[in-house]
């Protein structure tokens, strides 16, 4: 890096699971941390990123965006990551990244290989989340070792666990314990999920492609069929994209 170039500082969470990953970095240093995620994501996510802002002595004014995983995934989850995401950033004019969440959990896969001793080469990965409703979510990827990067190798689906259909190296996911039996396909089992950290090892490439995006445009990716909010469930959205925003403000 130049001495014009400005230091890339990201703050990174997932809460597309039931796991809340949340993570923020300076050049090199990264700050992570796990916490329970499902309905306890709503109210635990903003105190969390503030603490994790506070011990790295940073403020959300000084970060270069907001990286989220944008879904697919569980509704609630999506919305809170968006609401947040959106609430933080507005209060401090900075772009949001969105990311797939099943492109974090290929790249949590192949990271798991590489800190496990393999060689970082061409790795073609089945990434899977769980749907609920007896489906999951799916998607193929290849990494290229030469280049450094992810290529999508099929469009995202959902569908019944019997019904995916792909030949790669790896699967990777958090479907095995519930469907594992229903997945009559070949490759190593990984389980995985889009961590913060690996939203973190992806933001630099797809920031470079000019892939970030104001504030408003922080937006869930559903495949089934969206769920229409309530209006209660819109009035709460509001009010935690409010509060986000007023928590961002110095």
């Amino acid at each position: 890096m130049s001495p014009t170039t400005p230091e890339l500082r990201w703050l990174a969470f997932d809460t597309s699971t039931d796991v809340l990953s949340l993570a923020v970095s300076q050049g090199e240093r990264v700050w992570w941390q796990t916490l329970p995620g499902g309905a306890q994501s709503s109210t635990g996510l903003i105190p969390a990123v503030l603490v994790m802002l506070a011990e790295a002595d940073m403020g959300l004014d000084a970060l270069t965006a907001i990286v989220f995983g944008r879904g697919p995934g569980s509704f609630t989850g999506l919305r809170t990551a968006c609401a947040v995401a959106q609430g933080l950033a507005f209060g401090v004019n900075i772009p949001v990244l969105p990311v797939d969440t099943l492109l974090a959990v290929a790249e949590e896969a192949r990271w798991q290989r590489v800190q496990a001793g393999a060689a970082d080469a061409d790795l073609s990965v089945l990434a899977l989340l769980d749907a609920r409703m007896d489906e999951v979510y799916s998607a193929a990827y290849q990494w290229s070792a030469v280049g450094q990067s992810w290529q999508a190798e099929s469009a995202l689906q959902v569908s019944a666990p019997e019904k995916v259909q792909a030949s790669a190296t790896v699967l990777a996911g958090n479907v095995f314990e519930a469907y594992g039996p229903r997945l009559d396909l070949p490759g190593e089992r990984c389980p995985a999920l889009p961590t913060a950290a690996a939203l973190l090892r992806l933001a630099p490439a797809l920031w470079a492609k000019g892939l970030a995006v104001p504030a408003d445009q922080a937006m869930p990716l559903y495949i089934r069929d969206k769920v229409a909010n309530t209006t209660a469930e819109r009035e709460a959205l509001k009010a935690q994209a409010a509060l986000a925003k007023a928590a961002s403000k110095p």
